[in-house]
C-alpha cells in the first residue's frame, strides 16, 4: 500500500511540476528510480553523491562561460541564496556540447565562475549532458521528461524533487528568477 501511495505522490509531483511549467509531459519516469541514484564528480574532484541532497529539492543546470545566457550565473547564484536554507539545491554541470561555449578547464571555470559571478553552490566537473555519451543523470531525465525536455543549449534546467523524482525542466531562456522557475521551485521545496 506505501509503495502505491509513495508511486502516486511522485506521479502527482511531476504532474503538477509539468503543468507549472506548461508541460504535458505524463508519468513516464514511475519506473525509472530517483535522481538520487546518480554520482558526480565536483570541479575540485571530489565525489558527489546525488543521494547527498535527499530531501532537499534541486536545480540542475548545464552550464558554459561564454555564452549569452552565462549572465544566468547571477540569477542561479540569487536563487541558490535566497532557498538554500529552505533545502534548494543549485547544481551547476559545465558542459562543451552546445557551441563550444565551455573550453576550458575545471579550474579555469571555478575561477570564471567565482570571480565574474561570486558562484559558490556545487558544481560538477565538464560533463556531456546530450546524446548517447551523456552523463547517466542527463540519460535519466530525458527519459523521465520526455524528449521535448533534452537540453538544447547551456543553461537548461532540471528541477528534482526531495524525492529524488523528476518535477520540470525549465527552458534556457527562462531565467531561474522568472516567477515560472520561483513558483515550480517553491512548490519543490521541502514541506
Amino acid at each position: 500500500m506505501l509503495r502505491v501511495l509513495t508511486g502516486a505522490l511522485a506521479a502527482l509531483t511531476m504532474l503538477t511540476g509539468a503543468a507549472l511549467m506548461g508541460d504535458d509531459t505524463t508519468a513516464r519516469a514511475a519506473g525509472t528510480g530517483p535522481a538520487h541514484q546518480f554520482s558526480f564528480t565536483s570541479i575540485d574532484g571530489a565525489p558527489m553523491s546525488m543521494g547527498d541532497f535527499a530531501g532537499k529539492a534541486v536545480l540542475v543546470v548545464n552550464t558554459a562561460s561564454r555564452c549569452g545566457f552565462t549572465p544566468q550565473y547571477d540569477a542561479l547564484q540569487s536563487v541558490w541564496e535566497t532557498y538554500r536554507d529552505r533545502g534548494l539545491v543549485v547544481l551547476g554541470v559545465p558542459s562543451n556540447d552546445f557551441g563550444g561555449q565551455e573550453p576550458g578547464t575545471e579550474a579555469q571555470i571555478k575561477a570564471f565562475c567565482e570571480t565574474n559571478f561570486s558562484v559558490d553552490f556545487p558544481m560538477t566537473e565538464k560533463q556531456v549532458v546530450v546524446g548517447s555519451g551523456a552523463h547517466p543523470f542527463y540519460r535519466w531525465a530525458a527519459e523521465a521528461g520526455g524528449a521535448d525536455k533534452v537540453p538544447s543549449w547551456n543553461f537548461h534546467k532540471y528541477l528534482i524533487a526531495p524525492d529524488g523524482t523528476f518535477v520540470a525542466a525549465i527552458p534556457t531562456r527562462v531565467s531561474p528568477t522568472d516567477p515560472s522557475a520561483i513558483a515550480a521551485i517553491e512548490k519543490a521545496l521541502p514541506q
